[in-house]
């Protein structure tokens, strides 16, 4: 047994969150992909059951208001909050994370004042994940504003009187680099803008402090470090303090204020309500609700500290695994410029990862050579990291 092996093991037996483990769906292979579909928690599936047998199937249009299906977006919006460092009442659960971007970006403009005003730009993080780099693009045109792409380290240098609003990843998706959340959002605010942060990459996986640092709007996806099944429903968080100004983009009826009125001209509910469209997806939105309670008695500080442990270890392990020079890492090394996922570059990583795949170690791979691998720490170990990095470099000499 190797000296990283019986370090492994002396970890996992420290380890605090290490009961948490038992609250997911898990088998012996290697599970490095949470931060694209995190694993099943096992209170989902007789939730989910619950639902469709006795809710849908029995109480029917009752379980609307005897289920809580009405009240479900807020309610699991207030679930969600404490995990992103944010007060109840200012996050509501629904649609896609696209469609959350769209309106929090459209509502970011309208709240700046918009070209009217004077402030006719949009700033946009040029390495986004591409849907967010769309969608921005689309509401700037939609709005009568400019857009700049430019890296996050460019923001505070192109910011001026005339931006309106800034759209920024917290963690990039490729490099799993974490950006400069709390020193960004400042910088938008002194040029008078306001910024609006992607969370997919971060909530769940380590402190946001939304509240804290005065983050204006905030978007995130469920299905990634939050575990609520594929495609689980997104969602929007608007500071309270904007709340009553915030004009959203898609008005529904389900953000009326009075929904079932059917009037024919619009009033918006108060609150985080008015982040809300149509009807809710109520499979998805409760089995997310039963995903959420594997954070029981869980702090994010505590996940934090494990996901640095793990990506430290991680790297220490392909260090003595791999051939020097057949890897190289992308991910930044600095505690506080790094995620919860470490990518690697590598020649052939498309094949590569499918062989890993092969062995029981699953990453996944971006074009054109990076493997990458996220940490989930709620049921991630430091014996799985050792196997993951001992099968990578086993593969690599092949």
């Amino acid at each position: 047994m190797s000296e990283l092996t019986l370090r492994a093991e002396k970890l996992d037996a420290a380890d605090e969150l290490a009961g948490v483990r038992s609250r997911f769906v898990l088998d012996d292979v290697v599970y490095l992909d949470g931060n694209s579909l995190g694993a099943l928690p096992a209170a989902v599936p007789g939730r989910v059951e619950d639902v469709v047998r006795r809710q849908w199937g029995q109480l029917r249009i009752r379980s609307w208001e005897e289920s809580g299906w009405w009240t479900a977006p807020e309610r699991i919006g207030d679930l969600i909050a404490p995990l992103v460092g944010a007060a109840a009442g200012q996050i509501v659960v629904g649609d896609s994370t696209s469609v959350n971007v769209f309106k929090a970006l459209v509502g970011a403009v309208r709240l700046a004042g918009g070209p009217a005003s004077g402030r006719d730009e949009v700033v946009v993080d040029a390495t986004t994940f591409p849907t967010d780099g769309y969608i921005a693009e689309s509401a700037a045109r939609m709005t009568g504003c400019t857009l700049r792409a430019v890296t996050p380290a460019e923001v505070p240098g192109v910011l001026s009187g005339r931006t309106a609003a800034v759209l920024l990843n917290h963690v990039d998706y490729r490099t799993g680099r974490l950006h400069d959340l709390p020193g960004l959002t400042a910088a938008v605010h002194a040029a008078g803008a306001l910024a609006v942060w992607d969370l997919c990459h971060s909530a769940g996986a380590l402190p946001v402090g939304l509240d804290a640092h005065g983050v204006d709007l905030a978007v995130g996806c469920t299905y990634k470090y939050l575990n609520g099944g594929p495609g689980s429903p997104a969602y929007l968080y608007v500071r309270r303090e904007l709340q009553d100004r915030f004009d959203s983009p898609l008005p529904g009826w389900n953000s009326h204020v009075e929904p079932f009125g059917m009037r024919p001209s619009y009033e918006p509910a108060p609150g985080a309500l008015r982040g809300r469209v149509g009807t809710p997806d109520i499979l998805s939105m409760l089995a997310l609700e039963a995903a959420l309670e594997v954070w029981d008695g869980v702090s994010v500080e505590a996940v934090r500290a494990k996901s640095l442990a793990l990506t430290d270890f991680f790297l220490e392990c392909v260090s003595s695994y791999v051939e020097e020079g057949r890897v190289e890492c992308v991910t930044p090394l600095a505690h506080g410029e790094r995620g919860s996922q470490v990518a690697l570059r590598c020649e052939d990583a498309g094949a590569v990862m499918k062989r890993l795949i092969e062995r029981g170690v699953v990453g996944d791979f971006r074009h054109p050579d990076v493997l990458r691998f996220g940490f989930t720490p709620l049921y991630v170990g430091f014996a799985d990291v050792e196997r993951a990095a001992r099968v990578l470099g086993e593969t690599l000499v092949r």
